[in-house]
This record gives structure tokens, sequence and C-alpha cells, in this order.
């Protein structure tokens, strides 16, 4: 077996369990592979600040792409690579989406007030609004969303329940402006929320862990990656060694994929005792 260099792990429903907690085996698990000579890298769809708490309870260096991959730094603050939707493009998102706007939120890269936009909190119910409740700070309300637009954002983002985001990914995919964008999708049943992300045309998790593997001269064969939902797709689709969740989404298990335990069940700390130790 090739040895694995570069472990790439998604947060929410990989790392965390369902209460949103990192356990202590998967917290273990992950200090063997460091000490084991493995670069870590956290890939998350949350935006870097948000991201950041979970990082710095493992105790050991990571790297952290993430919105998607548009952001990738180190713990520090770092900056290696930033892939940021022209402000162009997203007011071309605006004006072609204009049906759904009281779903969509813009996010740019600082972290004070006005790193998130929105049309009006009043739009956020059922289960996003607690993700809108703990960046609250961070949020301001413009309307029409499109007068944000005066540098280039990190992502937009449509979000809400099942039924409205199926609308929406069908209004996108039928736009002129689908073609300068990558499309991402995220689905969590359980809460009736879907999350769809619009990144940068070729922006996704998966580039952003090959630029990096690149970078460090690590071969396709070396990278681990981890991950449950559809927006892992691409960075399973790069790793040598791609592996799903217990509780991951019917769409990545028809890939045939490795399957560990759910992250109940501490299933990272059980794929990196399989093919690392």
């Amino acid at each position: 077996m090739t040895p694995i260099r570069l472990l790439a792990i998604d947060i929410d429903g990989t790392l965390l369990n369902s209460k949103f907690q990192l356990s202590d085996e998967n917290r273990a698990a992950l200090g063997r592979a460091h000490h084991a000579g493995v670069e870590i890298a956290l890939v998350t769809g949350r935006r870097h600040k948000f991201a950041l708490p979970i990082a710095e309870q493992i105790g050991v260096p990571v790297l952290m792409i993430s919105s998607n991959g548009a952001v990738t730094r180190s713990l520090a603050g770092e900056t290696f690579h930033r892939d940021l939707l022209p402000a162009a493009v997203a007011r071309r998102l605006c004006r072609e989406m204009a049906e759904f706007s009281r779903h969509l939120v813009v996010t740019f890269d600082h972290d004070e007030r006005g790193c998130l936009v929105l049309e009006s909190f009043d739009n956020f119910t059922g289960s996003i609004f607690g993700w809108i409740d703990k960046n609250r700070a961070f949020i301001d309300c413009v309307k029409p969303i499109e007068d944000c637009l005066t540098a280039d954002p990190i992502q937009a983002m449509f979000c809400g329940g099942f039924a409205p985001m199926r609308n929406v990914q069908a209004a996108l995919h039928s736009s002129e402006v689908a073609r300068e964008l990558t499309i991402l999708r995220t689905e969590y049943p359980a809460r009736d929320l879907a999350i769809v992300d619009i990144m940068n045309r070729g922006c996704s998790k998966g580039t952003a862990v090959a630029r990096w593997a690149a970078n460090r001269g690590i071969k396709r064969t070396e990278v681990m990656a981890i991950g449950d939902n559809h927006n892992d797709r691409e960075m399973l689709e790069f790793a040598g060694t791609p592996v799903i969740m217990g509780n991951a989404c019917e769409e990545l298990r028809a890939n045939g994929w490795h399957v560990t335990c759910s992250h109940d069940e501490h299933g990272v700390a059980r794929a990196i005792e399989q093919f690392i130790g």
C-alpha cells in the first residue's frame, strides 16, 4: 500500500459527530497521523473563521481549506491561495436569480461585520437559523443584495428547505451565468436543509487539495480524503484513497469507495487506523 502523506478531511458530518463535537477518539487518531508524518488538511464548506475553532481543538498543526476550496490558509492565517468569485459574475447571478434572492447569502474574505450579507433575517428560518444566529455579529442586510458587490466575494450561497432548493438548482442550471460558475450542493435530509454553493468556475475542494498536494510534492496516490456529502465528491475523486462515512449520502455510496463508520461512531479514527496506522 502506498504510504499516505496528505489526509484531507471534511468537517460537518465527517470529523464532527451529530452534536457538532470533535470526539476524543478522532482527536487522538489525528494526533497519531501527524506524528507519523502525515499532513492534515481540514477541507470544509465553512468559511475560515467559522472553521477555526474546530481546527484549534485538534491540537496539532493543520492546513485549512475553507469555503469549498476557495481559501487555503494556515492556522496562523497565512494565505496560500484564494479563488474568489468575480464581482461582475456575482452581479449577473443576482440579476438572473432575483426570484430567489431571499435565500441568498454572499460571503466576503474578512472577519468584520459585513463579511456575510443577506437581504433580511426574516427569510432564514428552520434548520439554517442556528447558523444565522451564531454568525449574527458578522451579518449585514443589504437590499437589493447585489448592491453589496463592491468587491469580489468568496462565494454566494442559496440555502433553505429541499423543495425551494430544488427550484434554485433547476433555475441555476438553465441560466446563462451558470457557465461561469461551479455549483456545489450539500444536503441534510433529516434537517430538511439544502445548501447550494456558488463558486468561481473550477473552484472545488478537489481543486484546492490537488493544488496543495502539487505545492508539497505529494503524489495523488499519497492522498487520502474522507467525506460524507455531495460537495466532497471532487476531493474524493482526486484522492488515491477515498473514504466515505457510514452516514454518507447515497450518491457517494454508488462509487464503490471505502466506507468507514458513521460520524457518531468515530469513523475518521477508524479510517486512520485502517489506512495510516
